[in-house]
């Protein structure tokens, strides 16, 4: 008869020996069966006694489900990071985000020598939409200038929501000239359709400001220099602003 500390000894034994098997499980690929004993441990299953082989079945089954959970846990991570660089409304990355593009693409210009550019949007009159036709009339207007701007821009170009009702455009290998040319084009684009809502017609109309990359500057002076240009525009836009019914 074996005395209750002898039974107690034997039976963390097991634990111990079953717990080892289960580690060395999750530390390798999955076999093909959980179950499988003999290939966890490396030795004939004929050795393993009934209650090793049970003890292991069970860690196995929950190794299995602590990695159902891992990935789980992993895929949730995943969608909190897109979400936490994504903007609440538009499909296009939110200023964190298009910050963070802004430095990377800045080093690799200057890096490679080659030219690189930001495009600077602001809604003109973007207050009048909301006090003519309501918030939604407005969220539309965002929307309108955000998905005009994935339109017509190439996929190595970035767009994003730098907050309100402005946006940046990254140009890479694009110069001054090129710059100003597509700040333009992408303007033209933003009024050429006015936005739809409750049955009126809504032109929106942006200022743009552009700033290109040069020797030594970083993220934060170029989006100085670009926000600068913006306001320069915007001030000769006067009497152009967005919310005008459309003809």
């Amino acid at each position: 008869m074996i005395c209750g500390s002898t039974a107690a000894g034997a039976t963390d034994g097991v634990r111990r020996e079953a717990k080892a098997a289960a580690a060395s499980y999750a530390r390798t690929a999955r076999p093909a069966a959980a179950t499988d004993t003999a290939s966890v441990l490396g030795i004939p299953e004929a050795e393993l006694t009934p209650k090793v082989k049970a003890a292991i079945a069970t860690l196995m089954r929950e190794v299995d489900q602590l990695r159902r959970e891992l990935t789980a846990a992993q895929q949730r991570l995943v969608d909190l990071e897109r979400l936490a660089d994504q903007d609440a409304l538009a499909p296009i990355p939110n200023r964190r985000a298009f910050v963070r593009e802004l430095s990377r693409l800045i080093s690799f210009s200057q890096r490679y020598g080659t030219p690189g550019s930001l495009i600077y949007f602001d809604i003109n009159g973007f207050k009048a939409i909301n006090d003519a036709y309501g918030h939604a009339a407005g969220d539309r207007a965002l929307l309108h200038v955000a998905n005009t701007l994935i339109d017509n821009v190439r996929e190595s170009d970035v767009v994003g929501r730098l907050g309100g009702d402005e946006f940046g455009v990254i140009l890479a290998n694009a110069d001054e000239a090129a710059t100003q040319e597509k700040a333009r084009g992408l303007a033209e684009a933003i009024r050429a359709t006015p936005v739809i809502y409750e049955g009126q017609r809504i032109v929106v109309v942006v200022a743009y400001g552009t700033s290109t990359f040069r020797s030594g500057n970083n993220a934060t002076e170029a989006m100085a220099a670009a926000d600068r240009a913006m306001y320069e525009h915007k001030a000769s836009l006067k009497g152009s602003a967005a919310g005008k019914p459309g003809a």
